[in-house]
């Protein structure tokens, strides 16, 4: 990604969380950048591009962050911990601070549904991995890594919509940890 494109992704970003994603017209994008039209559609080829790509550079920061993480981090608890806290939480954080938090998201999931099954599918694979180790205890009490890993990023992603605040999120994430601990016959582990 070249310094140009990275300014309009940060630009963008201010911009929707200022405005929404429907009410930002590219005159908003371009002036927030400090670019000209021109400057804008040679590195994108409208909102809808911009909005992909932004999807795209979240869920590369997630993933980094999640390798990262993975380096320190041991149990299968403080795995699901990691992911939840680089995808759902670090997503609920940056939409609570939005002024225009409701149609930013509904901009987001209008735009670009396919993108965000990608980054979804993306989650899930490594959540997957996390609970590889455990297939034989998993399968042992009727589960398997494939089911599991796509409840729990569909079930997280699902409370990151719908909580009350932080705190009911973090409640929420906290339930499924345990689940997930149960199904790998680790109950006692925190």
């Amino acid at each position: 990604m070249n310094e140009t494109e990275q300014a309009l992704l940060e630009a963008a970003l201010r911009v929707f969380s200022r405005y929404g994603v429907k009410r930002t017209s590219m005159s908003d994008l371009c002036d927030e950048a400090g670019v000209s039209r021109q400057t804008f559609y040679n590195n994108f080829r409208n909102k809808d591009d911009i909005l992909r790509a932004l999807i795209q550079t979240y869920t590369e920061r997630a993933l980094a962050a999640i390798d990262a993480g993975r380096k320190t981090r041991g149990g299968l608890g403080e795995l699901l911990d990691l992911v939840f806290e680089q995808t759902v939480i670090a997503g609920h954080d940056m939409c609570a601070a939005m002024p225009n938090a409701e149609d930013f998201v509904d901009g987001v999931h209008a735009g670009s549904q396919d993108e965000i099954e990608a980054a979804g599918e993306r989650f899930r694979e490594v959540i997957a991995d996390i609970l590889a180790p455990h297939t034989s205890a998993l399968n042992a009490k009727g589960f398997d890594v494939t089911t599991l890993s796509d409840f729990v990023q569909r079930a997280s992603k699902a409370a990151g919509r719908n909580t009350r605040d932080r705190q009911h999120l973090l409640t929420q994430l906290a339930t499924l940890r345990r689940l997930c601990l149960c199904a790998a016959g680790q109950a006692g582990d925190s």
